[in-house]
């Protein structure tokens, strides 16, 4: 994060709802560019979750954090970061024993050059340490965790959390003492709520020793995440447990007695008896207590469990690493831990003070409008029904100012589990925008144009920003379309092109994006459909007449003008067969060769190759943006 967008994190006042103390101390920390500890700074209260997890007679058999120790006597270090400039590493750790991070020893060792999280501490005895994870059977290998990607304050010290984008994680292969062959083991972790997606899977815990699946009840390991969306009650994310071959709220994949927790930082619960019962927990990490989500009988199948031992952060067992998380601390225990034991750990978690933007961006794109600002929620990542929608300076760790176009589908615009909406679903000019649930209404309806603008079909207006006015907090309008810069708003990422059969426009090789792969109709991978989202269905519309996704364009071969010439991806370069116009009737001409992109013989079947044809608008050429 750059100076000046920590700044204005640090100074965005009323608006972010964080008192003027605290915003002062985070901005005076950063200009120093040491993340001193402010005047506010206290030391951990004890005991801390080991502690009681100890005295509860199910000890912790690994213990992470970046944050603080999680043992009163504990004071090595917390993690190792290694310097780009000379490949040199260092140890974090704490301010003093059973205290928190020393996070200005980091700053002061990366300071010029760049740093990566090479190494996890364990702080049990048995120094089951984490380390970056080699490729496995579902993902290839995958990279550390940027240092100072995640600026959080804990105790009013100025720490560090672990940023775990897909691609990034970590692992122990047969850790000590870890629970094995449905043994008993209990396990949480303080996480974030917003930075969640629902792809396969950043988790936390149990999994197989090897990085393939080996089957149902190999994995005993938490998710917070959107995977099982579909039916679910609430915004999500959900605590879920990752079992191998399933992940589960409950005793199935969908329980609507989980509510989810949405919250900045999220305390998340998994025991097991590795017999017969598991429990899910949930809670916020900064105030109250535990909700018990289920407390029953393990899904069929997965009687008894056959844990294998080893330690996951930041992806699945066979390293399906497509999923997102903030890490700040997390623990597993030998045994099945006490109800009152789990009440004293999130005690201990509140009094912790876990505070600032728990994301580190998190997943979706920021939508770009007039002044450069970004389009945003008031109400500091809080997400609530009828919350302002807005313009501000865009933030680099703002949940809120990362919309998701893809999660939803048809048209919608989410983020925070909620979506971009007309107030009333009016239809009138002057309308307001505000965050609301995800209905389906056609006041949630957003269409990218070839102008840059963002219309909406059922009143026929477009977003807009007020008289042109760029200053922060002002609030967002659907007006009459008139093109002007008070209506540019860019989805920084892109939206789905939705065709024949509601089928998207995707690239053929899963995320690869080379040039000449082609291009073809697939199924769209969304939230609502319980896929990983796809970044090559993610396309824009530019002033150019171009569309592009993953850096190259919509592209007909050879630059062909002939009929039935296929679609493809290539490097973009100004040639004609790169030009696409949005038509009256949904489709999308080509002007070089007069012709018009094209499902052949409205065919829907997964890869069917787009190619150009004579334009008739009929369904197998009209495709929507979003």
């Amino acid at each position: 994060m750059s100076l000046r967008s920590s700044l204005l994190l640090a100074l965005r006042g009323h608006h972010r709802r964080r008192s003027i103390a605290a915003a002062s101390i985070a901005a005076v920390a950063l200009v120093a560019g040491s993340l001193l500890a402010g005047t506010t700074a206290a030391q951990a209260v004890s005991p801390l979750p080991c502690d009681i997890y100890a005295s509860a007679s199910t000890p912790c058999v690994t213990a992470y954090s970046s944050a603080r120790a999680l043992y009163s006597a504990y004071n090595g270090s917390l993690y190792q970061v290694t310097r780009a400039s000379d490949n040199t590493t260092f140890n974090v750790g704490l301010l003093a024993a059973g205290d928190y991070a020393n996070a200005a020893a980091q700053d002061s060792f990366c300071s010029g050059t760049s740093c990566i999280i090479t190494k996890i501490y364990d702080q049990s005895s048995n120094h089951n340490d984490l380390t970056i994870e080699g490729a496995g059977a579902a993902g290839a290998a995958n990279v550390g965790a940027t240092a100072n990607a995640l600026p959080i304050t804990a105790g009013g010290h100025s720490v560090y959390g672990i940023y775990l984008p897909p691609g990034v994680g970590y692992r122990r292969a047969s850790g000590t003492n870890i629970a094995t062959n449905g043994a008993p083991e209990s396990m949480y972790e303080v996480a974030s709520g917003t930075n969640v997606n629902n792809g396969c899977c950043s988790d936390f815990g149990n999994v197989e020793t090897t990085l393939t699946d080996t089957g149902a009840g190999h994995m005993d390991a938490i998710n917070l995440a959107l995977l099982n969306a579909v039916g679910s009650a609430g915004h999500g994310p959900w605590v879920e447990a990752d079992l191998e071959n399933g992940v589960f709220e409950g005793g199935t994949p969908v329980n609507t007695s989980n509510l989810g927790n949405a919250s900045k930082f999220v305390t998340a619960l998994l025991k097991n008896n590795g017999q017969t019962t598991f429990a899910l927990k949930g809670g916020n990490s900064q105030t109250g207590s535990l909700s018990t989500w289920y407390s029953g009988a393990l899904p069929t199948g997965y009687t008894p469990m056959h844990q294998e031992g080893s330690i996951v952060l930041g992806t699945g067992g066979d390293n399906s690493n497509r999923g997102t998380q903030s890490f700040f601390e997390g623990v597993m225990t030998s045994g099945y831990s006490t109800d009152a034991a789990d009440n004293s750990v999130q005690s201990s978690i509140v009094s912790a003070g876990y505070t600032a933007v728990s994301t580190g961006g998190g997943p979706g794109s920021t939508i770009v409008g007039p002044g450069g600002k970004c389009v945003d929620v008031a109400g500091n990542d809080t997400g609530t029904n009828l919350a302002v929608v807005q313009l501000w300076d865009c933030l680099t760790l703002a949940a809120d100012q990362h919309w998701s176009p893809y999660a939803f589908g048809n048209g919608a615009l989410s983020t925070l589990g909620r979506c971009l909406d007309v107030a009333g679903n009016s239809t009138t000019i002057g309308a307001k925008l505000e965050l609301y649930d995800c209905n389906g209404a056609g006041g949630q309806k957003w269409v990218p144009q070839e102008n840059g603008s963002l219309l909406n079909p059922q009143s026929g207006l477009c977003l807009d920003d007020p008289s042109g006015n760029t200053t922060n907090g002002t609030q967002l309008q659907i007006y009459t379309c008139n093109g002007s810069t008070a209506q540019q708003f860019k989805i920084t990422r892109g939206t789905p092109v939705i065709g024949n059969g509601g089928k998207c426009v995707d690239v053929a090789g899963d995320d690869v994006g080379g040039n000449l792969a082609a291009v073809q109709l697939w199924d769209c991978l969304t939230i609502a459909t319980s896929s990983p989202l796809a970044i090559d269905q993610q396309w824009t519309l530019n002033s150019d007449q171009t569309m592009r996704t993953m850096g190259r364009c919509l592209d007909i071969l050879g630059n062909s003008t002939s009929i039935g010439a296929k679609a493809d991806l290539y490097d973009c370069n100004g040639v004609g067969g790169q030009k696409w116009v949005p038509q009256s009737n949904g489709s999308l001409l080509n002007p070089q060769s007069g012709l018009c992109l094209d499902d052949p013989s409205g065919n829907t079947t997964n890869g069917t190759q787009l190619q150009i044809y004579t334009c008739n608008g009929n369904v197998a050429q009209v495709f929507s943006f979003n």
